[in-house]
C-alpha cells in the first residue's frame, strides 16, 4: 500500500487543483537503439510527496529522472507536470524547465562565475528578476544550505559537497514546482554525503515534491513518502519505505536489497 502524507496548501500561482498530480507519466516508452531501457511507465506523484527511486545500475532510473524535463526524448507515451502536458521543444519547454529543478551527480556550476552569479543566473536572465532581488534571494538560500560565506569564490574553490549545496540552491532560485534529484551524492567522497542528503532532508520536511534517484538507504527510510524499485526498465515496485524494506514482494527487489544491506 502507498502511504501518502497530507497535500500541503496550494501555490497560490497553481492554475491546476490541489488533486492534480505533480508529475504524471503514462505508457512511457524510450529506447536507445535496440536498448529498451523504459518500458511502459505509469507513475504518478502528488504534490509534495517524496519518492525515491531506486533499482540496480542499467535499470532506467536515471533515464526516467531526465525524461521528466525533457533531457531524454520519449518514444511515446506523455508526461506532465502540475497537469500541464510537457512540450516537445521551443519556449513552452524552456518555461516548463524553469518549474522543474535539477540536481545532478556531476554539479554543473559555471566555473568562471562566482557561487553568487551561479545562482543569480538564471532568475535574471529566465525570469527577469533584478539583480538586486535575485541576490538577496541567492543569499537567503545560500544560508539555507549553509554555505552564504563563500558566496564570492569560485566552485573550484569549494569542496565536491559544498558545490552539491551550491546547485541545489541555484535550482531553487528558480522557485521550481518540483525538484529532481539525479544520483546528487554519488560524486561525493563519504564524509561529505551527509551535509547534502541533510539539505534534502529539510527540503522533504518543507514539502517539496521530490523525485529522488540514489543508492542512499538510509535517506530513502527517513525522507521518502514511497519507494519505487525498478528493473530492467520497468517499475516492479511502489510502496511505502517500511514495507520495501522489510518486506520486499519481488526477487528482483530481494536480491538488491540483500547486496546492498549486506555490505
Amino acid at each position: 500500500m502507498t502511504v501518502s502524507p497530507p497535500d500541503p496548501a496550494p501555490r497560490s500561482d497553481s492554475a491546476h487543483p490541489d488533486t492534480t498530480p505533480m508529475i504524471s507519466l503514462e505508457s512511457v516508452d524510450k529506447s536507445f537503439g535496440d536498448l529498451h531501457v523504459l518500458k511502459h511507465i505509469d507513475l504518478q506523484v502528488s504534490r509534495g510527496q517524496v519518492v525515491v527511486v531506486l533499482g540496480p545500475s542499467g535499470s532506467g532510473k536515471s533515464t526516467l529522472c531526465r525524461t521528466i524535463n525533457r533531457l531524454e526524448a520519449i518514444d511515446s507515451g506523455t508526461i506532465r507536470i502540475d497537469g500541464d502536458l510537457l512540450p516537445e521543444e521551443g519556449r513552452p519547454l524552456a518555461a516548463l524547465r524553469a518549474e522543474v529543478g535539477m540536481v545532478f551527480q556531476s554539479f554543473n556550476l559555471f566555473a568562471h562565475k562566482t557561487i553568487l552569479d551561479n545562482v543569480t543566473l538564471a532568475p535574471i536572465k529566465v525570469r527577469g528578476q533584478s539583480k538586486a532581488k535575485a541576490q538577496a534571494r541567492a543569499i537567503e538560500l545560500l544560508e539555507r544550505v549553509g554555505i552564504a560565506d563563500q558566496k564570492d569564490k569560485f566552485p573550484s574553490q569549494l569542496s565536491g559537497g559544498q558545490q552539491q549545496r551550491v546547485a541545489i540552491a541555484r535550482a531553487l532560485a528558480m522557485d521550481p514546482k518540483v525538484m529532481l534529484f539525479d544520483e546528487p551524492t554519488s560524486a561525493l567522497d563519504p564524509e561529505m554525503v551527509n551535509e547534502v542528503l541533510d539539505v534534502m532532508v529539510s527540503l522533504a520536511k518543507e514539502g517539496m515534491t521530490m523525485l529522488v534517484v540514489t543508492h542512499e538507504m538510509g535517506f530513502a527510510r527517513k525522507a521518502a513518502d514511497r519507494v519505487i524499485f525498478m528493473a530492467d526498465g520497468a517499475i516492479v515496485e511502489d510502496s511505502d519505505p517500511e514495507s520495501f524494506f522489510t518486506a520486499p514482494k519481488s526477487d528482483r527487489a530481494k536480491d538488491f536489497l540483500g547486496k546492498i544491506l549486506g555490505h
